[in-house]
């Protein structure tokens, strides 16, 4: 037998990505890593003070991006808090609110991080415009869950993949259909 016959199978890693109301960043999130994250992790999301529905126009963009959204729901960061929560790996907080938040004390000892969106659900305007505002977050949110979906975690030391996410929280993101258009606005 070889030796990659013996290893064991690799546990799913289990993110949770907060923000306070739940309702919006965190649930395209969830969505986000299920689809590009695969069999290598398991996402969750809740909120700090969760609004207890998802937002219609986050439900609207998730479904146009075909994903399913019957099961999605507003759930407490408690929810994960519990002696039977699962253990998590990883916590990724979306929001400057819950970044400041006391957290509950997560079963597992996950590594966190914390990667600043806008809240597109505070957009006031019409339709269209608040749908291109969750557009635009949901871009930014997808861009970087793809970047930490394809980490070689396993070949990261602690202080490594600290940095990593850090990192990738700091990286500011602008979408490059987003970039042509402003670049064509200013004449360029």
């Amino acid at each position: 037998m070889s030796q990659s016959d013996q290893r064991q199978p690799v546990q799913p890693y289990h993110v949770l990505f907060v923000c306070s109301g739940n309702s919006a960043r965190s649930i395209m999130a969830e969505c986000a890593l299920r689809r590009y994250g695969g069999a290598r992790f398991v996402a969750h999301s809740a909120g700090s003070n969760p609004r207890g529905r998802v937002d219609p126009t986050a439900l609207e963009l998730l479904k146009n991006l075909n994903y399913k959204t019957d099961t999605l729901a507003s759930k407490d960061w408690l929810t994960f808090a519990g002696p039977d929560s699962p253990p998590l790996d990883f916590v990724f907080t979306l929001c400057n609110k819950s970044a400041q938040e006391v957290c509950p004390v997560w079963p597992g000892q996950p590594m966190t991080a914390h990667w600043s969106h806008e809240d597109p659900a505070a957009v006031d305007g019409p339709p269209d415009k608040r749908y291109a505002a969750f557009k635009r977050i949901y871009l930014e949110l997808e861009n970087r869950i793809k970047i930490f979906a394809n980490l070689r975690l396993e070949a990261l030391d602690k202080l490594s993949l600290k940095a990593r996410l850090d990192g990738i929280g700091n990286t500011a993101w602008l979408d490059t259909a987003e970039r042509l258009a402003q670049s064509a606005e200013a004449g360029g």
